[in-house]
């Protein structure tokens, strides 16, 4: 464990640098290129208290970051700039969201689940692309960064260090979470609902609980996803981009396995890999998805195998 920690001590050291080496390179591209996998691991870090912790798949976890992103362009349509209102805004309409979709996703189970937080996601994609006031299928430019008076995201730079601090902080807060009583019985009602019920704890309320704080923290994802490409798109809440999310998350736990917090850290890890390898094929060939796809069945089924082998 101490070399995971080592290991993600000098990951962290060396994307805080990132910025620096990049501009004495000459290589601007970069801090967006990777700027985009930090933000994606806020999301996917999200998602991990859902999946990793609380046993909840959701296929429509992308629809939060559509929320936060549009949050930042629908003020900006309307020329208001101010970054607290956004964010204001992006989190109380996912809580909102998510507490209402939460509410009806989580009085099934499996598939069920899987099914309807696909389905939420999906009418929410539609809605935006029938929205055409606000770029329709086209998407929405924004029309200036956000600004948060004492300081702006108006470069690339700006957002990225935005970006990692936050994810810093939402790693370091589900640590606690995680440690905590709500977070033991989280654990425990994904490991066994009935026993968990039986012994006279609310499960539905802390799930619930877990899903609007999940939903929040990715709709900040998407406040910095849309102040990095100055553009709000519909192809945000994608069902792609949730199946991406839920690989990532896969990726992580089985490339970073160890003790809880492992599993915690294990999003930055499956982000990067997922995004980096993605990067690759993409410059490499038109028919990336179809290598990726393979990629990942093998990584897979060579863990699962390499599990069972240790195991015996």
């Amino acid at each position: 464990m101490k070399k995971q920690a080592t290991a993600l001590l000098i990951l962290l050291i060396a994307l805080a640098s990132l910025p620096m080496m990049a501009q004495a390179f000459n290589e601007p591209f970069y801090i967006t290129l990777v700027g985009r996998m930090v933000i994606f691991a806020i999301a996917v870090a999200s998602l991990n208290l859902l999946i990793g912790f609380g046993g909840m798949v959701s296929f429509g976890h992308a629809l939060f970051i559509g929320l936060g992103a549009y949050a930042v362009g629908g003020l900006s349509f309307y020329e208001i700039n101010n970054g607290w209102l956004q964010v204001g805004l992006a989190i109380a309409l996912c809580a909102v969201v998510g507490l209402i979709t939460g509410a009806i996703v989580l009085r099934t189970t499996g598939i069920a689940f899987i099914m309807i937080t696909l389905a939420f996601a999906q009418m929410f994609y539609f809605l935006m692309v029938s929205l055409k006031q606000f770029g329709g299928d086209d998407g929405l430019p924004l029309s200036q960064r956000s600004d948060f008076g004492l300081f702006t995201l108006n470069t690339d730079s700006s957002i990225y260090y935005a970006a990692l601090a936050l994810l810093i902080l939402v790693l370091l807060g589900t640590y606690k979470l995680i440690h905590s009583r709500f977070g033991m019985v989280l654990r425990g009602a994904k490991a066994n609902p009935v026993r968990m019920a039986a012994l006279g704890f609310p499960i539905l309320r802390y799930q619930l609980a877990a899903y609007v704080m999940a939903a929040a923290v990715c709709g900040m994802s998407g406040v910095l996803l849309a102040n990095l490409a100055k553009f709000s798109s519909p192809s945000y809440l994608a069902w792609s981009v949730s199946g991406e999310l839920i690989v990532m998350v896969v990726l992580g736990s089985l490339l970073w396995r160890g003790n809880l917090a492992a599993m915690i850290a294990s999003p930055i890890i499956g982000t990067l890999v997922f995004l980096v390898i993605e990067e690759v094929l993409k410059a490499s060939t038109e028919h990336w998805p179809l290598i990726l796809g393979v990629l990942i069945v093998v990584g897979v089924l060579l863990s699962g195998f390499k599990t069972n082998k240790d195991a015996t």
